[in-house]
């Protein structure tokens, strides 16, 4: 196991891979630039989806195979539905190496906003617990008597501030944002932010899914200055989706409900099998399997095919131009 360090994980060594220099490893994301170029003025960036889950700030083994491979599906589904300029390279751009295929894509580099866009169309988790402590969310006030899972009339944004790794991202309210980006930025982030979720919230409803809540990253195109899409789009690792069917269902108890389709069942084990100090223990064999699974069933609901999947070539899914 990867040896542990301010109460985060060392994170295992990148891969070597031809061609391609590593710059930096997030918590489940490597980063590299073209071999040669320098890491803050290259043109072109790979970002490869590694196996990695992590969860209460520990980075966990064993990794969950397949991971990767299929959340890069999922976010470039989602990327080919999306009528915005996203950070996708175009044909020009130099080829994903062979060994992460699967699993990897070339991206423009842009100048990072750092603001986390949240949008929630439901209230759980961290909104629900603030609204229960101030009758708000991010300085939005709500109706009382809102209740944990309960989809909100409008969809409302909760932006956050991107913290470093290894710490805490920091929920802030709309002017705050403005504080660090300026007002137009502000503003555009916001605005872009609710109308992709809205239109992929119905596409998610018109395949038997709640999408309760997403965030998104952006930044801007150094060329363009186009505000551009970033990061990954509406994957389980980004996203709170629950099966509508069970949703609706009020015979259900409520954590059978609100059941996502993501690591939930890690989170859930970890917090049963660990007492949350020193080294988090191993996930058994079937935590993973059934961690793999929550995440394909999801990619299968969404786009009718098993992975991998035929991308679109345009938007007109989602937003009916």
């Amino acid at each position: 196991m990867s040896e542990r360090m301010d109460g985060v994980n060392a994170l295992p060594a990148p891969l070597a891979l031809d061609g391609w220099t590593h710059i930096y490893s997030g918590k489940v994301r490597d980063l590299y630039v073209p071999a040669g170029e320098d890491a803050a003025t290259s043109t072109y960036l790979l970002v490869v989806a590694s196996n990695r889950v992590s969860a209460f700030d520990h980075v966990l083994e064993p990794p969950i195979p397949g991971k990767g491979a299929l959340l890069t599906a999922l976010s470039n589904w989602w990327f080919s539905r999306i009528d915005l300029p996203n950070h996708l390279a175009g044909d020009d751009a130099p080829a994903v190496p062979e060994e992460v295929a699967d699993r990897a894509v070339v991206t423009r580099r842009l100048e990072m906003y750092p603001v986390e866009c949240v949008v929630r169309g439901a209230l759980t988790g961290s909104g629900y617990k603030e609204y229960l402590e101030t009758g708000a969310v991010c300085g939005i006030e709500l109706p009382v008597g809102i209740a944990d899972g309960d989809l909100l009339d409008e969809p409302i944004y909760t932006p956050a501030y991107k913290a470093p790794y290894g710490e805490h991202d920091e929920n802030i309210t709309f002017e705050r944002s403005v504080e660090l980006v300026g007002r137009e930025v502000a503003e555009a982030l916001r605005g872009a932010s609710l109308k992709i979720f809205t239109a992929a919230r119905k596409l998610a409803a018109d395949r038997g899914v709640v999408l309760a809540d997403t965030k998104f990253e952006f930044g801007r195109d150094p060329h363009t200055g186009e505000l551009t899409l970033a990061d990954e789009v509406l994957t389980s690792d980004s996203s709170r989706y629950w099966d509508a069917s069970s949703y609706h269902d009020t015979a259900l108890s409520g954590a059978q409900r609100l059941a996502s389709f993501d690591k939930q069942i890690v989170r859930n084990w970890l917090k049963s099998n660990w007492d949350m100090q020193g080294t988090p223990p191993e996930l058994p064999d079937e935590i993973v399997d059934q961690t793999y699974e929550r995440y394909r069933e999801l990619y299968v609901i969404l786009t009718g095919h098993e992975p991998p999947y035929a991308p679109l070539r345009s938007a007109d899914e989602v937003w009916g131009a």
